[in-house]
């Protein structure tokens, strides 16, 4: 690690084929006004002007975000994989997360959670759970089955664990080797294998007093997933793999 001063929080967000859909404005709008904050986008080898789209967006901001190219696409676990790793081993930062590109969790709320990070909690992850004092905006079809999805997960780690899939999750740095040194099983259910590594290595009593779900107070489905529906088929069989990688006999 080098000798940077500290910045408290990075954000690392993946990108595939972005170019087209980022919020320029959104991003731009909060580097002037967050400074405490570094915003680390890994463009996992698009095939678009996702590259160019990024630098262009950032090329006012060099100290405060940068854009970290793959040669190839691997997929969003280990896109991301990559950006905590590189982030953890060449700045230095209190916490890092991660966010999705169209930021269906917004920036500001991501820092808003991270604040959440202490000397007891070194883990927070966002929840798309409605209630009245917030704003869930999810396609109807896509809640049946993410819920569905929801409840195996967490019978699977034994643990009331309400959403496990939202792409906004924060972590204290002293965390991060044990979340992200070995690459992942599951191209898009690396969020399960996080809860796994922590899980196994801080026990279910630690973990459990350690992290926390907070409600968010705005999600909105964005559309265009990456993730395709033809991939319902293959979520089976990652989490029966996920489930005998990790589960202690």
């Amino acid at each position: 690690m080098n000798n940077n001063k500290a910045i408290s929080l990075a954000i690392i967000i993946p990108c595939f084929n972005e170019a087209n859909r980022l919020p320029v404005m959104a991003y731009q709008t909060f580097m002037e006004q967050q400074k405490e904050v570094s915003l680390f986008f890994v463009n996992d080898g698009s095939n678009d002007n996702t590259a160019d789209a990024l630098r262009k967006m950032v090329a006012s901001y060099s100290s405060q975000a940068h854009v970290l190219d793959l040669p190839q696409n691997v997929g969003k676990a280990e896109a991301v994989r990559y950006g905590f790793l590189y982030t953890q081993s060449h700045f230095e930062h209190k916490q890092l997360a991660y966010l999705d590109a169209d930021l269906s969790t917004t920036l500001e709320e991501a820092f808003l959670l991270s604040q959440q990070i202490n000397a007891n909690t070194s883990f927070v992850f966002g929840s798309r759970i409605s209630k009245d004092d917030n704003f869930i905006a999810r396609k109807w079809y896509r809640y049946l089955i993410g819920r569905t999805i929801a409840t195996v997960i967490s019978k699977m780690l034994g643990m009331a664990v309400y959403d496990t899939q939202c792409g906004c999750k924060i972590f204290d740095s002293s965390v991060v080797p044990t979340a992200f040194a070995d690459a992942f099983t599951s191209r898009w259910l690396f969020d399960v294998e996080i809860f796994y590594r922590l899980k196994n290595h801080l026990g279910k009593t630690e973990f459990l007093q350690k992290s926390k779900e907070i409600p968010l107070q705005q999600w909105i489905d964005k559309g265009d997933s990456r993730v395709k529906m033809s991939y319902m088929f293959r979520l089976w069989i990652d989490l029966y793999m996920i489930f005998n990688r990790y589960h202690k006999k």
